[in-house]
């Protein structure tokens, strides 16, 4: 008889199998466990995936007692500033960072910090999608290096029902991230994590392609 560990196994083959096919030995796994109890973040450790993902403050702060030092945690959510010192000491590194008032913030923190800046590229037309622009990376970067914060790439979400425009906003991205001379591209869920390794990411966000279905809030 299969045990939920065994189905996130056969899961999770699937999602390998599809990184080694495209040659992409590079791109990590993060383990999107929002939405879920502890148990998926025990099944994660269990099967060999060191990163895992939350994306509120509070439901991270309720999985604490089930998070070691063997995990990293990433932030993935909107960060609102005042939730950053509650959650910083257990957070390695933060995703969906676009404003500077944040990167000052996390700095303030937990100096040293690493971060992925969320970009909305021009081929995203996505009004009420966070995000900075392109043109507002310098500037970001800058704010970072006098708040002791480390880039470590730029993060993108995929346009909800548009394939193609997914597909363009990615390869922004990673174009992006190589003028900029930044290594990790966070891009790639779990329905369009193909379309993102093959642009190049380096970090998956990946839940219910490896859960499944989250339970109603």
């Amino acid at each position: 008889m299969e045990t939920p560990d065994d189905i996130v196994a056969e899961r999770l083959a699937v999602v390998r199998e599809t990184i080694a096919e495209l040659g992409r030995a590079d791109a990590s796994i993060v383990a999107v466990t929002k939405g879920f109890d502890r148990t998926a973040v025990d099944c994660a450790r269990r099967l060999g995936l060191t990163d895992i993902g939350e994306n509120y403050a509070q439901e991270l702060l309720g999985k604490v007692d089930a998070i070691d030092e063997h995990l990293n945690v990433h932030f993935m959510g909107r960060i609102q500033r005042n939730k950053i010192r509650k959650i910083s000491s257990h957070v390695n590194t933060w995703h969906s960072v676009s404003r500077p008032e944040v990167i000052t913030e996390i700095g303030k923190r937990s100096e040293g910090a690493q971060v992925f800046l969320q970009i909305r590229p021009a081929a995203d037309t996505t009004e009420t999608k966070d995000g900075a622009r392109p043109e507002d990376i310098d500037a970001l970067l800058e704010t970072a290096h006098e708040s002791g914060v480390h880039v470590v790439g730029l993060m993108t979400i995929g346009v909800l029902g548009d394939a193609d425009a997914t597909r363009a906003a990615f390869d922004e991205v990673a174009e992006l991230a190589d003028r900029f001379d930044l290594p990790g591209r966070s891009m790639g869920m779990s329905g369009d994590y193909r379309d993102a390794l093959e642009a190049g990411a380096t970090a998956l966000r990946l839940g219910s392609v490896l859960f499944g279905p989250r339970p109603p809030r």
